[in-house]
């Protein structure tokens, strides 16, 4: 699959939304995983500030790759950020779009946990 890098740098990124347990099959309560690793997958809503426009994104992460406290409001460093342009087609209708991935999340705020070692 297609990757593209995104620079975060010059922007400022701060948590929008507290991170959240992604699901494959909301119908039916599966939990999404990481392919590789088989780690939980968790979403976390990010407000991407660059050039004075906002922007709110949802950021995909392994739970183990998020450190500190991910508070509303609080300032957060994106490594290894990735776009993901996607097509489905579900019942004869085609939706496209870019999903966001990252290695890790981490909290930039005062007394913040150290990230967790591999």
């Amino acid at each position: 699959m297609r990757q593209i890098p995104v620079d975060t740098n010059g922007a400022t990124l701060m948590v929008a939304q507290p991170p959240q347990t992604k699901m494959r099959d909301k119908r039916n309560g599966v939990i999404a995983t990481d392919l590789d690793t088989g780690h939980t997958l968790v979403t976390v809503d990010v407000l991407f500030v660059m050039n004075g426009n906002a922007e709110v994104v949802t950021i995909t992460v392994a739970e183990p790759d998020i450190s500190g406290e991910l508070a509303m409001g609080t300032p957060v460093a994106l490594t290894g950020l990735v776009a993901r342009p996607w097509e489905n087609e579900f019942n004869g209708q085609k939706k496209h779009g870019i999903s966001f991935r990252a290695v890790a999340v981490t909290s930039l705020a005062a007394g913040a946990s150290k990230p967790k070692a591999a």
